[in-house]
C-alpha cells in the first residue's frame, strides 16, 4: 500500500472499530503498514478475522475481534483478547457507525399535500420511527462513547496515546432527509470535544475526522442511478463540493496518520477535521 507519509508506529496497539468497513479497511492497511499492531473489531467476526487475515498475508500483524460496540461486556471481552494477544491499546479509531432507513424521510421538504396523502410509501417527519432515531443515535453516539470508556482505561499515563472519533458533514450543516444521522454526529464532534478536555490532564488526545462525499459501494445505490449515472442527490453535492468531484477512502489517510502522529500533531487536541473538498466552506454563492 503506497502511503501519503509514513509514521512509525512500531510496537503501538491501534483498536479499530468497524474495521472490516470500506473506510475502516482502508485506514487498517495503513495502520499496518506503518508498524502497528491492529486489533480489527467488527459485530461480524468472520469479516474482522477476514480483513485480519490480508493484513497478515501481506507480511503485517492483525488479529479479528468480535464486538458489539453497544454491548459493555461484549466490549469487556474484546479487550482481554486485544490484552491478551498485542498488549494495552495505545490509539483507538471509532470507526463504526451508519444510518438507518427508519430515521429517514422520503422527501428534502415538508408541502401540505403530503398529510393530506394517503401514501404508504411516503416517510415525512411525523411518520419517523422513534426506535429506528434512537438505533442510529445509540450506533453513533453510543456506539463511540463506549469504545472510549472500555480502552481509553489503557492509555492513561501513557505517552503518544490518543482516539479517533468520525464525525461527518452532517454535524457542520444537517443534511436534508437524514435528522437522525446529522444529530447523531453532531453529536460525535461535541463529544470529541469534550472528552479531550476531560482527558487532557492525563496525556490522551482526543480528535476527529469529518469526512465530505465519498462514494464507496456502501452508497452507490444513493449517489447512482441503475444505468450508472448520478443521482439528482449527487448533483447537488457535487454542485456544493468546490473540488467538483466525491472523495475517495484513500484521501483519509492522510489526516488520520497526521491526528495519530505524536510527532505532527503533539498539540493538536478536540479538533474535528473536515476531509471534504471544500464542502463545509461552500456557502453556494
Amino acid at each position: 500500500m503506497k502511503l501519503p507519509f509514513h509514521i512509525d508506529l512500531k510496537d503501538k496497539v491501534v483498536v479499530i472499530t468497524g474495521g472490516a468497513g470500506v473506510i475502516g479497511s482502508s485506514w487498517v492497511d495503513a495502520l499496518a503498514e506503518c508498524g502497528a499492531k491492529v486489533a480489527i473489531l467488527d459485530l461480524k467476526l468472520e469479516l474482522a478475522e477476514k480483513k485480519a487475515a490480508e493484513v497478515v498475508a501481506n507480511g503485517k500483524t492483525a488479529i479479528g475481534v468480535q464486538a458489539n460496540v453497544l454491548d459493555k461486556e461484549s466490549l469487556k471481552e474484546a479487550h482481554k483478547i486485544v490484552l491478551e494477544k498485542f498488549g494495552p491499546c495505545d490509539i483507538l479509531i471509532n470507526g463504526a457507525g451508519g444510518n438507518n432507513p427508519k430515521g429517514t424521510t422520503t422527501k428534502e421538504y415538508l408541502f401540505l399535500e403530503d398529510l393530506k396523502e394517503n401514501n404508504k410509501d411516503l416517510i415525512t417527519f411525523f411518520d419517523l420511527d422513534e426506535k429506528g432515531i434512537q438505533f442510529v443515535f445509540d450506533l453513533n453516539f453510543l456506539g463511540t462513547l463506549l469504545p472510549c470508556q472500555e480502552f481509553a482505561k489503557d492509555m492513561i499515563g501513557r505517552k503518544g496515546c490518543n482516539i479517533i472519533n468520525v464525525s461527518s458533514m452532517n454535524a457542520f450543516t444537517p443534511l436534508t432527509k437524514i435528522p437522525a444521522y446529522s444529530g447523531a454526529k453532531a453529536a460525535i464532534s461535541n463529544f470529541t470535544k469534550w472528552l479531550a478536555v476531560h482527558f487532557s490532564k492525563v496525556g490522551i488526545r482526543v480528535n476527529a475526522i469529518a469526512p465530505g462525499f465519498l462514494l464507496t459501494s456502501q452508497n452507490e445505490a444513493l449517489l447512482k442511478n441503475p444505468d450508472g449515472s448520478l443521482t439528482e442527490r449527487s448533483h447537488k453535492i457535487l454542485n456544493s463540493t468546490p473540488m467538483g468531484r466525491f472523495g475517495e477512502p484513500g484521501e483519509l489517510i492522510g489526516a488520520l496518520l497526521f491526528l495519530i502522529s505524536e510527532e505532527a500533531s503533539s498539540f493538536v487536541n478536540g479538533v474535528v477535521l473536515p476531509v471534504d473538498g471544500g464542502f463545509s466552506a461552500y456557502s453556494g454563492v
